[in-house]
Parts: C-alpha cells; structure tokens; sequence
C-alpha cells in the first residue's frame, strides 16, 4: 500500500448491528492485527455515558452506549481498508451518502467526545457559567465548581429539583456562557 501522511488520519462511523457494538470492535480489532493494518486503522469505539436509573425505589448507575448501533473508527481510508472493514462480520456499512465514508468534522469529534480535549483547548474556569450540552443534563445551566483535566472531568452545580446539585461532567458536555 502507499504511503500517507497523518492529514489523511480521520474519524469515521460505522453503522452495525444493535447491540453488537462491542462483538463489532473485537472482531474489528482481532482484523486489524490479523491483516497488520495498525498502520490504517488506529482506533475503534463506542461511546458510552453514566446514567442514574431509579427502579423498585433505588437508584443504580448504568453505563448506555451514547449512539446505539454504530462504532467509531480512526483511521486512513483507502479502498481496501474500506473493504476489510465493510466485510467485517455484524458491519452494515459506513455511514454516509451511498455507504460511502464521510469523515467527521473536529466539530463532531469533540461534541461526540471522542477525543480528550487537552487543557490549552478547555477554556472554562471554575466559577465560570456553562450550560449543559449533552447528557441527561442537556440544557441545565450551572456553575463549575472543580474541574480535573486528567479525568477530562468538571463538577458543575446546577439547580435541580429547588436546590444546588453538584454533577460530575464530561470536558465535551459543557460550554462556556458569556
């Protein structure tokens, strides 16, 4: 195969079974070191988020994927990498128009939270005002109160239920108001 620089390195979705995402990306990744291809594809998951549920009076926390059905892919798209990963069992296809892959923009990437967002790129302080922009929170507006940028986590308190609540958030759920 040729040679190609990392500007061709990009994110891409694949659409999948329902509840095969984790069946996909094992057998994507036991595909990628059969064939020897760490060099085209860097990559594979599925986001998931915490979620609170309340069943029979008690509260549990759960893990949901955040995109049921798809997986995510890093890698150099070339015709034969499309190929190995479309043929790859419970993979329907990629996502975009006539199954051809459409790369997400550095836009969707942090919204998506794919991709750590590093500190000289995080401009919230605490006592900063943010609003919630995606999560069980969405549309809560808070205030930060801590933030760990090894954890790529802020806890922010939001008024809830008619009084401060702290929640720990993702860096990519937030953003700043002015």
């Amino acid at each position: 195969m040729s040679e190609v620089s990392n500007n061709d390195v990009r994110w891409y979705i694949i659409h999948v079974y329902s509840g095969y995402e984790a069946k996909v990306r094992d057998n994507l990744l036991k595909m990628i070191e059969n064939n020897n291809l760490q060099d085209f594809i860097f990559e594979v998951s599925f986001p998931t988020e915490e979620d609170i549920v309340e069943k029979n009076g008690k509260r549990k926390v759960v893990e949901r994927k955040k995109f049921p059905g798809y997986v995510f892919v890093k890698m150099i798209y070339t015709d034969h990498i499309w190929y190995m990963v479309t043929n790859t069992r419970g993979v329907t296809g990629f996502v975009g128009p006539q199954g051809k892959a459409q790369p997400l923009t550095v836009e969707e990437i942090k919204r998506m939270g794919l991709e750590k967002i590093s500190s000289e790129d995080f401009d919230i302080e605490v006592g900063d005002n943010v609003k919630v922009i995606s999560g069980a929170l969405e549309t809560f507006i808070g205030e930060v109160e801590s933030i760990s940028s090894e954890k790529q986590k802020v806890r922010v308190v939001v008024q809830m239920f008619g009084r401060q609540t702290p929640v720990e958030l993702d860096f990519h759920q937030i953003e700043k108001i002015n």
